[in-house]
């Protein structure tokens, strides 16, 4: 069926149910003549007549009820169709991914997701464990959550957390047994549980900054972990010192579960951005997720 042919049935149903040539013109905002010109065509090409004209009304002839009985039901569910599809245009919805590092999914992102995905169920978000600066494009991502300081330069960025805290962390446990490092360089001579990186499988080195002054160390200890939950659970069971962001650490410090050392050594910087790509379209979903994430945005 031609797109011709779909338009001539639309208007043929229009005035069967009007009843009236110029009612249906101001329905369908054309002209009397052109609806007569459509109605004579479609008769012609169909080979039958299906209304009979009168100066005063127009009724169905028994072909033209035939037709209106089968084809006006089917007309109306493509209608149908037509606005659903009309209203996914206004409507968020899709495939949202995100690569971010484990702290930043958890405890970053999921708040803040979470009741996205209760008020746009047509969203779908998945989220990516990486430590390392993934190539957006490459990996089929939207976005990628980093701490500020490493962003490209070909990159939106857009501020979810303004700052953190990397913080040096022991139990009271491993304390009573150690006495507590008095500067980073200290930390050569305690048990350090390790991260290893999980994307690039380097060891992290532990970060300090005061008043201008910066220092690396790599540590040693009993253990080497690729999960900062992980390395938290054997903090908390005393095996050794951690270095983990503030958010994560700070219930168990409000408990007194663990303690903080080289507080001074421990400095705010630039914390979490969402950064997707300067020339990428964005989509609806995008949008909403956007919003919902960046810094200031209502949990």
């Amino acid at each position: 069926m031609t797109t011709q042919s779909l338009d001539a049935l639309s208007v043929f149903v229009t005035v069967a149910r009007e009843g009236n040539f110029t009612r249906a013109a101001a329905h369908l905002g054309v002209s009397p003549s052109a609806v007569s010109q459509t109605m004579r065509g479609l008769e012609e090409r169909l080979g039958v007549r299906l209304l009979t004209r009168t100066t005063r009304s127009v009724t169905r002839t028994e072909a033209g009820e035939k037709l209106l009985r089968e084809i006006a039901p089917l007309l109306d569910e493509i209608d149908a169709h037509l606005s659903a599809v009309a209203d996914l245009r206004d409507r968020p919805a899709g495939i949202v991914r995100i690569t971010a590092d484990e702290y930043a999914a958890r405890y970053v992102l999921w708040p803040r997701l979470l009741p996205l995905l209760d008020k746009y169920p047509e969203i779908t978000v998945e989220l990516v464990t990486d430590y390392g600066l993934t190539d957006i494009a490459a990996e089929r991502c939207d976005a990628g959550v980093r701490l500020g300081g490493i962003l490209a330069a070909d990159m939106v960025a857009v501020p979810i957390v303004k700052q953190v805290r990397m913080v040096t962390l022991a139990s009271p446990k491993y304390l009573a047994r150690y006495s507590a490092p008095a500067t980073p360089n200290d930390l050569t001579g305690h048990r350090c549980i390790n991260l290893r990186l999980p994307t690039h499988g380097g060891l992290y080195a532990w970060e300090f900054e005061r008043n201008g002054e910066e220092s690396r160390v790599r540590v040693d200890g009993p253990l080497i972990m690729n999960s900062v939950i992980q390395i938290l659970d054997a903090c908390l069971a005393g095996v050794g010192l951690v270095q983990i962001p503030d958010g994560l650490a700070q219930p168990h410090l409000d408990s007194g579960e663990l303690q903080e050392v080289l507080t001074d050594w421990s400095e705010p910087f630039p914390g979490y951005y969402l950064y997707y790509p300067s020339r990428r379209q964005q989509t609806a979903a995008f949008r909403v997720v956007l919003d919902a994430l960046r810094d200031g945005a209502p949990l």
